[in-house]
């Protein structure tokens, strides 16, 4: 099937007591700058060390609230980092969607002892949360210099946190052997993109994850790996601010390499609005507002952010107008107006860069038919949304790369699975190849058992990845994956997992790319 682009362009605790490792040292506690902290092994992880629990920095409360997030000290007081960290305050909606109805157990975050389709703040959610956890081999040491997986969850800048069970990596480190990865909180919805008067920053969650990236590479060393191979990887809204970083900070990026899961700073999601109408609609219902931005920020401090998480979220679930939206603003310092102009100057990182795309990205992010999911939504309307903010941002973004001599790798997911797939309307949507890429494709159960096909895929795509983090200069061409350069008469080569009973397929980049430039069809369905 395929369409034309038309008018369309643009856990419970477990600690092993008394672990040993081999060098006769206790491999679960790790002393950092800011704090010692003992991790766990899970029992059905042997080879896997857990550090579930780490602050980046200090709790982002009271005072603090709606500002930039403020350095620990150092420190020698000692932390079990046994149980996952609360998410930041974000709201569960009642209204249903793909996710909470099939697969809520792997795809959302821990809710306590609530449903998700609450229509409250979540229950598992807290404004201390600037947490981050690390997964590291269990006999892994400072010498050990591994590379390391930074990850950044998505969620549309409103939801998301270290505690989703598809997005826990264990299976994965404990089968590599060779690799660490370190996942985090930043502040989201109002909480992390205020757009208030009286702030000189707005986006705290991008800079929450720049905190946390410094944390990383100040003391991964000590926990087994190397601090020159730290590969940022982002899926989503966390894709988007991955490649923020790249563009805010291109002159200290840290990162080693990027890796931008289905979105990147072309993707469009971000406003510049200057009358702060968000901020002071809800400050309104509060009883906060004032023309003083400081004394409205003031008096909404001392507001409960339940409070606030509900007002704003059962607003939003009422489909009432004006609708509201707090995500990353245009600040030209963190977020820019012309990220052309900033190409042009070379203001990007140079650091190689995967980028990556499922075949029907928008399948999962239209309304979902409850009333007839099996006839599913509008497939016209799914591939607008596919092209205009996932296939050809993608597209821009290879070609921002290309002319500044950027290695740029391409992979699209495409495979649909049992377990994995209701309805066959859906393709690969997006998000279904997160539990892919962390090897937890199983772990939601009732829609069919995963397939030794879907293995091979998963554990293929597992190895792209760790071939790019290891090096990402020359790794992947090791194993057969060439840059694409999108000025090949034919777009290039870009890698498609999953597709057509293959787990991997080599395709020519204008199979995905040539809508973009008015070339052919796109194909959500290959």
């Amino acid at each position: 099937m395929k369409f034309t682009l038309l008018s369309f362009v643009g856990l419970a605790t477990t600690t092993v007591a008394g672990y040993v490792g081999t060098n006769g040292s206790d491999q679960l506690t790790v002393k950092t700058s800011t704090g010692t902290y003992t991790g766990l092994i899970d029992p059905k992880f042997p080879k896997t060390r857990q550090f579930r629990s780490i602050a980046f920095a200090e709790p982002p409360v009271r005072s603090r609230r709606w500002l930039p997030p403020q350095k620990l000290p150092l420190s020698n007081e000692h932390h079990y980092s046994y149980k996952l960290p609360p998410s930041c305050p974000q709201f569960v909606s009642k209204i249903p969607s793909l996710l909470s109805e099939y697969f809520a157990e792997g795809a959302l975050i821990n809710n306590g002892n609530q449903n998700h389709t609450s229509g409250l703040v979540g229950a598992a959610t807290s404004e201390d949360c600037l947490y981050l956890a690390v997964w590291t081999p269990a006999k892994a040491t400072v010498d050990s210099k591994l590379p390391v997986l930074f990850f950044m969850t998505g969620g549309g800048f409103t939801t998301g946190g270290v505690n989703i069970p598809y997005q826990l990596p264990m299976d994965w480190v404990e089968r590599s052997q060779s690799h660490l990865v370190v996942t985090i909180n930043y502040r989201v919805n109002m909480f992390g993109f205020p757009n208030a008067r009286g702030l000189s920053d707005q986006n705290l969650g991008i800079l929450d994850q720049r905190a946390a990236l410094e944390w990383v590479r100040d003391n991964i060393a000590r926990f087994g790996g190397d601090a020159t191979k730290i590969t940022q990887w982002g899926q989503s809204a966390g894709a988007m601010t991955a490649d923020a970083h790249a563009h805010a900070f291109y002159d200290d990026p840290i990162a080693n390499a990027y890796f931008l899961q289905s979105g990147t700073i072309f993707s469009g999601a971000a406003v510049a609005d200057t009358a702060y109408s968000n901020f002071t609609f809800v400050a309104r219902h509060f009883g906060c507002e004032s023309d003083d931005g400081v004394a409205e920020l003031d008096c909404m401090r001392r507001v409960p952010f339940t409070q606030i998480e509900n007002f704003v979220g059962q607003y939003g679930d009422s489909g009432e107008a004006p609708a509201l939206s707090f995500i990353a603003v245009v600040d030209e310092r963190i977020v820019f107006s012309d990220y052309e102009a900033r190409a042009r100057a070379g203001k990007v990182a140079r650091r190689p860069t995967i980028l990556s795309t499922t075949a029907n990205e928008a399948s999962s992010l239209v309304p979902f038919p409850v009333d007839n999911p099996t006839a599913g939504s509008s497939q016209p309307l799914i591939l607008a949304i596919e092209l205009a903010t996932f296939v050809c941002p993608t597209y821009t973004s290879t070609v921002e790369r290309n002319l500044l001599g950027i290695p740029v790798f391409r992979y699209q997911h495409a495979g649909t699975y049992p377990n994995l797939n209701p309805f066959t309307w859906l393709g690969a949507y997006h998000g279904s190849d997160i539990p892919m890429n962390f090897g937890t494709y199983d772990l939601v159960k009732g829609l069919g058992n995963a397939t030794a096909f879907e293995v091979q895929v998963s554990r293929a795509m597992q190895a792209h990845i760790l071939a790019f983090a290891n090096d990402p200069y020359h790794g992947p061409q090791k194993i057969g994956w060439k840059p694409l350069n999108a000025s090949d008469p034919h777009g290039g080569e870009l890698i498609r997992f999953g597709a057509d009973g293959k787990v991997v397929q080599y395709v020519e980049g204008i199979q995905v790319d040539g809508v973009c430039q008015g070339v052919g069809e796109y194909d959500p369905f290959p």
